[in-house]
């Protein structure tokens, strides 16, 4: 599948476009009883990397979270660190925006 998105390119470099063309945003929301929940929007990929993206990031920030919707939920607020971790993980920095 990923050949037809990149015209015959590398795996890699084709992996290393896609990253480079999204946009993703990392925002704060608040639940229910003050609880606070770090959220990542826009990592446009399929599940199984969405989970394993989201499963480095709960161990790095030693959080819990999930994946819902298309998104990643990690609990407490840790936007700053997400996005040096992203960074670290190959997405680049001017793509990520933190949302106060």
């Amino acid at each position: 599948m990923a050949d037809n998105l990149c015209g015959g390119l590398p795996p890699d470099i084709c992996e290393q476009l896609n990253k480079e063309e999204q946009f993703i945003k990392i925002k704060l929301e608040k639940r229910r009883y003050g609880k606070e929940v770090t959220v990542i929007e826009g990592i446009s990929s399929n599940d199984a990397d969405l989970k394993k993206i989201a499963s480095e990031l709960k161990s790095k920030l030693a959080a819990g979270g999930t994946v819902k919707n298309g998104r990643i939920e990690i609990q407490g607020d840790h936007r700053e660190k997400v996005k040096d971790i992203l960074v670290k993980l190959g997405f680049p920095a001017e793509n990520i925006m933190v949302i106060e």
